[in-house]
């Protein structure tokens, strides 16, 4: 009996020695490990490592696996949702939201903060919001202030017409320099259907309006600046240049693009520059309008600490660090009107951005968004060239 006792106690004894040295090293309870993915830039990346270390100390029991696909992003979702292994949290875009809420694969969510109301829309499907917005992108005109100021032209306001526009254009092309950028993409060719009055797809989406009147005299203007007026680089000038580099190497005294070039011509331009809102057509300054966010798998096993994890990226506390990048023009209002966005650093009018915001509108995009313009794009290749 003595024998006995004696083993239990030592075992009791080492147990309890067993216990403190697994406590003593440190071994935790598993942690609810949530994947995320998301597309970005170097500069982003670093943004969201930053954030997802303040989330995951806040919270100890969640481990946030980020997958960063910087190309060819969304192929490698639709593969991913296919094999039935999508993330927890999506970073996604208007132009794919589409397609996966209309397949029933996002979980439908809602948000009390203030964002701007065209945001919600963007990210949302047959009125239910499917995604929480990190930023809003619209275009304006980029200028190189020191161009106009040698050919003695006056800075563009807000309230100039096409006519004033291309008239600007030509007094500024000479000399090697071009007025105007011009890409073919449809993105940038959209404002000017867009402002007088047409676009791509009807609101409702029920039809194509590529072929009415309104577009075809907003593309007839577009195609012009280069074909007819020679104001904008024909594709054998540009060669393999992008547009942001001619309008480095002061190529391009004007150039249509969106926020997220602002990180680099502020550290890359060696003149002054600033923002004017783009002209107006007859239907006035009209911009298309496009939303990134976040969204969650409706298939998600953790879909309460994705859910929580959406919230904490959207709250203005994170997006004031992804706003003073200079990278985004932020979804939430308090965050859009306050020094994080309007910081004093170039540009000067960047409440320009903000403003645009008013006269935008949101892309209409269908399910086959992609296919419309895939084909659009070898359509109106002969037609730019």
């Amino acid at each position: 009996m003595l024998k006995k006792i004696v083993i239990i106690t030592i075992l009791l004894i080492l147990g309890g020695i067993f216990f403190c040295a697994i406590k003593g090293i440190g071994i935790q309870p598993k942690k609810t490990v949530i994947q995320f993915s998301s597309w970005g830039s170097k500069s982003e990346l670093e943004i969201l490592k930053t954030v997802i270390k303040d989330y995951e100390t806040e919270n100890p029991e969640i481990k946030i696996d980020l997958m960063h696909i910087p190309q060819n992003y969304f192929q490698k979702i639709h593969l991913l949702f296919a094999s039935n292994t999508p993330p927890d949290v999506i970073f996604i875009n208007n132009h794919y939201l589409p397609v996966y809420a209309n397949a029933g694969l996002l979980e439908p969510l809602q948000t009390n903060d203030d964002f701007y109301e065209k945001s919600i829309i963007g990210l949302s499907w047959g009125n239910t919001l499917y995604a929480i917005p990190r930023d809003i992108s619209t275009l304006v005109i980029y200028y190189n202030k020191d161009i106009f100021d040698r050919n003695k032209i006056k800075y563009p306001n807000g309230d100039w017409t096409f006519n004033e526009f291309l008239n600007t254009a030509k007094k500024l092309t000479h000399d090697g320099v071009y007025g105007i950028s011009f890409e073919e993409d449809v993105l940038f060719y959209l404002p000017y259907l867009m402002s007088e009055g047409g676009g791509i797809l009807s609101d409702d989406l029920s039809r194509m309006i590529i072929n009415d009147e309104p577009s075809k005299k907003g593309l007839e203007f577009y195609a012009n600046l280069r074909k007819k007026y020679h104001v904008a680089p024909k594709r054998e000038e540009i060669a393999s240049a992008t547009m942001a580099q001619m309008f480095l190497q002061g190529k391009l005294a004007m150039h249509l693009s969106g926020r997220w070039l602002v990180p680099k011509y502020r550290s890359e331009a060696g003149f002054d520059w600033d923002v004017v809102s783009f002209p107006k057509g007859e239907a006035g300054s009209v911009v298309p309008l496009d939303v990134s966010g976040w969204a969650v798998a409706k298939d998600s096993k953790h879909k309460a600490e994705a859910i929580k994890f959406i919230n904490y990226l959207s709250s203005a506390k994170t997006i004031e660090k992804f706003t003073k990048s200079g990278l985004i023009v932020p979804a939430r209002k308090d965050v859009a009107l306050s020094s994080s966005f309007i910081d004093n650093q170039k540009p000067i009018h960047a409440k320009v951005f903000l403003d645009t915001i008013e006269n935008s509108k949101p892309t209409p995009v269908s399910i086959d968004y992609k296919e419309i313009m895939d084909n659009l794009k070898g359509k109106f290749e002969h037609v730019f060239n």
